[in-house]
């Protein structure tokens, strides 16, 4: 006969086997609710954006779609769909920029144009490249990639590596090739 000891026991190593077999699902459950996706902490979609200094507009920024990684520990904004910037100088003067994606980094003021990266002058000036940075504060454009510079009809000049003024007024290359008037620059 089977003593109430044994009975005893086998139903406690049952129950304690069952238990722990039993928690190892919620357990796992538990450890997945604790792992956080890297995502953005704000997202918008058609971004129309007026950047204003005392009253007056320095730039518009048009967007389909900005992702918002402030909550990164090196926060940045993202653009994925592309940009479309008006930039004004002090006496109203307009730049265009435009690229299939953009990214800024808050902590550097810079921002990270790729992507059929095009900027035109009021007075007709062209840039185009594939990747371009700006630099907020300075103002200032830069780039180690190839470029083209269009100062007007018949001035058309390639560089690799470039540096400009916001205006265009003062501008930097490397090598300089193509047709048109040097004194333009």
């Amino acid at each position: 006969m089977i003593s109430t000891k044994k009975i005893l026991l086998n139903a406690i190593f049952i129950a304690v086997f069952g238990i722990l077999f039993s928690c190892e699902s919620n357990f796992k459950d538990v450890q997945k609710i604790n792992v956080s996706t890297f995502a953005p902490i704000g997202e918008a979609d058609t971004v129309n954006l007026k950047y204003t200094d005392s009253g007056k507009i320095k730039a518009i920024l048009v967007s389909p779609k900005m992702l918002d990684f402030s909550n990164a520990s090196f926060p940045y904004t993202e653009f994925p769909k592309g940009i479309d910037v008006t930039l004004y100088d002090n006496n109203q003067k307009k730049s265009f920029v435009s690229s299939d994606y953009a990214i800024t980094y808050k902590g550097t003021d810079i921002i990270d144009l790729q992507g059929n990266v095009k900027i035109t002058s009021e007075d007709g000036k062209i840039l185009e490249t594939t990747q371009l940075y700006y630099d907020q504060k300075r103002e200032w454009f830069f780039t180690e990639k190839k470029c083209k510079l269009t100062l007007g009809p018949g001035n058309e000049f390639y560089t690799k590596g470039f540096d400009a003024s916001r205006d265009f007024k003062d501008i930097n290359g490397q090598v300089f090739f193509g047709e048109g008037q040097a004194d333009e620059f």
